[in-house]
């Protein structure tokens, strides 16, 4: 894969504090690349330094193999960039704003037309398009902002916590644009403080107190975070009567959970936990482990992302 974004070393302090510090990465063309962290990890500060609004303290940065602080007319051409606060003017409308961001991208008359009808489509705005930006609402300014920021047809969008304050259905549209733009070849670079937002996008890094936790896919990091892929085995009975099958799970994988459930029945059961290097291969050898015992229920289970960002920024 084709690298667009290289940093290697990045570092950046204000006023003798450091906000980021050796920051190693690398985005390949064509993919959504998730920066999740929360609010205050530094994502803004990354991004900024990523676009060439800032100049490294420390390390350095390629975009497209040019350092972003030295771009000219031609080379920002190829990047978007969609802030978090909305910066668009109030007292135009949709249409008239995203023109107006056309022409400072030297889009010829034609061509702006027909790019301004088609990205105010992409984002559900055509019908709104003689509404005065100040009269719509937050979730409809996030879109105009994106319809801004793609009328040129960039190969590189950044959109900084897109989501943020919005409701799960506009996220979804959102990140569905999203893979739109991934799948005709776009690169997205996409922060967000929703650790659950990491599933949805091809590779992840994981940003906290300034440095990168973890950088890879969504199955990568959570192997990374577990050791493995995780199985939950419910057996009847209480767990301290389980000790022999414990044991003998041992021999599958890790027991990393033991857990009393109470079904309906009033019924003792355990839930144990079990991670292990492939699950397909490793069940039926939990089965044969654990004979003689009434298993109730056998599931391959997916953490949730949120425990996967704990347990890797926890170390």
């Amino acid at each position: 894969m084709t690298p667009v974004i290289e940093a290697e070393g990045l570092g950046m302090s204000f006023g003798g504090e450091e906000v980021l510090g050796e920051i190693y990465l690398s985005v390949g063309e064509g993919e959504i690349f998730g920066l999740i962290g929360p609010s205050g990890a530094g994502k803004s500060t990354l991004t900024r330094l990523l676009t060439g609004y800032l100049r490294p303290s420390r390390g350095s940065v390629r975009v497209f193999g040019r350092d972003p602080c030295a771009f000219g007319a031609a080379d920002r051409r190829r990047i978007g960039f969609m802030p978090q606060g909305f910066v668009l003017y109030g007292g135009l409308s949709v249409r008239q704003n995203v023109n107006f961001a056309a022409g400072l991208y030297g889009l010829r008359l034609g061509e702006r037309r027909r790019r301004v009808r088609e990205v105010l489509e992409f984002t559900e705005l055509w019908k709104d398009r003689r509404k005065a930006a100040s009269r719509l609402s937050g979730g409809m300014q996030r879109r105009l902002q994106l319809a801004a920021a793609l009328v040129h047809e960039p190969q590189l969008l950044f959109v900084d916590e897109p989501t943020a304050n919005l409701d799960p259905i506009l996220r979804r549209k959102f990140w569905e644009g999203f893979e739109v733009l991934r799948d005709m070849g776009r690169t997205v670079f996409v922060t967000t403080q929703y650790v659950g937002e990491a599933e949805l996008c091809d590779r992840v890094g994981l940003l906290s107190g300034g440095g990168l936790a973890a950088v890879g896919t969504p199955e990568e990091l959570r192997r990374r975070a577990f050791g493995g892929e995780a199985m939950e085995l419910t057996l009847a009975g209480e767990p301290g009567r389980l000790g022999r099958h414990l044991d003998a799970l041992e021999g599958v994988g890790h027991v990393v959970e033991v857990r009393e459930e109470r079904p309906g029945d009033g019924a003792a059961a355990s839930t144990v936990r079990l991670v292990v290097e492939d699950a397909d291969t490793a069940l039926p050898r939990a089965f044969e482990a654990l004979r003689g015992a009434e298993v109730l229920s056998a599931d391959l289970i997916h953490p949730s992302f949120d425990e996967v960002f704990v347990r890797l920024v926890r170390g």
